[in-house]
């Protein structure tokens, strides 16, 4: 191994028998990235289309949708190679440039999320101010923001010294730390700073925003509470969804070892799996207007 580490190879060690399950893994993975893909697409393709749908609210969850093909597209394509190849590896420098896509776009959920929960707090709350605060402008810089600001934050790490070359997972998260041989109490601080600007500050803003909508909406008649439920619920099980897996993916690496190989596997697969077909299945289903141009969809096809 070189030590300036500019031609340093990291072998994949989380896969199980991947010599003798290699097409199974492949053909399971290669689907469920199909349905990832063709899902959100179409509910993208739906809110694009139709004229009435381009409001922040509906093109908030066309960005929620796209960040998550584009979050799965940083990890299904290597995992698609890998099923395929004798060896398991991956560059050093790649294997970084991995973890810094696959946190900078989980960031960029987050504060989607926030950006939307905000939406519908002006909307219930401010329904008369909603069209002069939620501007075309408005909805552009928090589309813009919400992307670069994780992007900017979470730089890819320094190449540290490694005093291992096997990563105990599948892909590139936050086990690439275990490889190195020490980290800096700088690296520490920066880090959690970072988790607090993307993720920790944008939940606690939802919770507020949604406390303000649910005690105005309580005082409010029937009508009211029913199109908040309507419109707030589908988002905040999204992202309750989605901070328990975040939580779950820092949590099994520190168990990592007390597990057998193949229950982290299945542990690991869950991150990955979940959530980007959790998203357009909850707004499909939940959000009417989008429901009702789904079934539209589907059932043109079907006469066709």
């Amino acid at each position: 191994m070189d030590d300036e580490l500019n031609v340093t190879y990291i072998t994949l060690g989380g896969y199980v028998e991947v010599d003798k399950y290699r097409y199974v893994y492949f053909f399971i993975m290669f689907i469920v990235y199909l349905l990832i893909i063709c899902t959100n697409s179409t509910i993208v393709y739906i809110i694009w289309v139709h004229q009435h749908l381009h409001k922040p609210m509906y093109i908030f969850i066309a960005a929620l949708l796209v960040n998550s093909v584009l979050f799965s597209t940083v990890v299904y394509p290597k995992l698609l190679i890998d099923f395929l190849s004798e060896k398991q590896t991956i560059s050093y420098s790649a294997c970084l440039f991995q973890f810094q896509l696959f946190y900078s776009l989980a960031g960029s959920e987050f504060l989607l999320l926030a950006a939307m929960s905000y939406d519908r707090y002006v909307s219930i709350c401010k329904p008369l101010q909603y069209h002069t605060i939620m501007r075309k402008t408005t909805v552009s810089i928090f589309l813009g923001l919400a992307w670069i600001v994780p992007a900017s934050q979470i730089a890819i790490p320094a190449k540290e010294k490694l005093c291992s070359f096997i990563l105990k997972g599948i892909f590139c998260n936050n086990t690439v730390y275990k490889l190195q041989c020490v980290i800096s109490g700088a690296r520490v601080v920066r880090d959690f700073i970072i988790l607090l600007n993307v993720a920790l500050v944008p939940v606690l803003f939802i919770l507020f925003t949604y406390t303000r909508i649910f005690i105005i909406t309580y005082r409010s008649s029937r009508e009211v509470r029913k199109k908040a439920a309507q419109t707030c619920l589908p988002h905040l099980i999204i992202l309750i969804n989605f901070s328990f897996l975040c939580a779950y993916d820092v949590a099994i690496v520190g168990l990592e070892p007390q597990f057998p190989k193949i229950v982290h596997l299945i542990m690991t697969l869950q991150i990955i799996l979940y959530h980007p077909l959790f998203n357009p299945i909850m707004y499909g289903l939940k959000m009417k207007e989008i429901s009702k141009h789904l079934k539209r969809l589907f059932c043109t096809a079907k006469m066709n």
